[in-house]
């Protein structure tokens, strides 16, 4: 079950990154031509909020089994700024659960706006600002936090 999960969060995760850019090119030409906030608009908001949301349920769950997280090791002085440890027990997880956030918060923000203009703007304003925050969390191989390969092998 556990490999069938982590196989799932890794198929997730690309997702979420392509249903957020996806959204937010929507948003953006529909926000610069001022088109009608439409049922597919509406729909493409909807899904990424839900797709973020299993996302997180999904990481959630992994992180209250992952080792990293239960490996308590005191740091040594080599560990630099950020040891993997910290950055997965604290940042990593700290900023995706503020990303699903704002983009909860965005999602509901446009659905309720007065305007389409407005919609549009909000989705794009709110969920620019996740994909940021998530896009800086994320263990990218170059990073000097900590490394990950995009595509892991289990």
């Amino acid at each position: 079950m556990h490999q069938t999960l982590l196989t799932l969060h890794s198929v997730n995760r690309w997702l979420v990154l392509l249903s957020l850019l996806f959204t937010i090119a929507i948003c953006w030409n529909g926000y610069r031509s001022r088109k009608k906030f439409s049922g597919f608009d509406n729909t493409v908001r909807h899904v990424t909020a839900t797709i973020s949301h299993v996302q997180l349920l999904l990481g959630l769950y992994l992180y209250m089994i992952s080792p990293i997280v239960k490996f308590n090791v005191a740091e040594g002085e080599d560990a630099g700024l950020v040891s993997e440890h910290l950055f997965f027990r604290l940042i990593h997880i700290s900023l995706m659960v503020v990303s699903v956030l704002i983009i909860t918060i965005g999602s509901a923000k446009a659905k309720r706006a007065a305007n389409d203009h407005l919609k549009f703007k909000t989705v794009l304003i709110w969920f620019s600002i996740a994909l940021l925050i998530i896009l800086i969390a994320i263990p990218w191989p170059f990073s000097p936090l900590v490394g990950r390969p995009y595509f892991r092998t289990f």
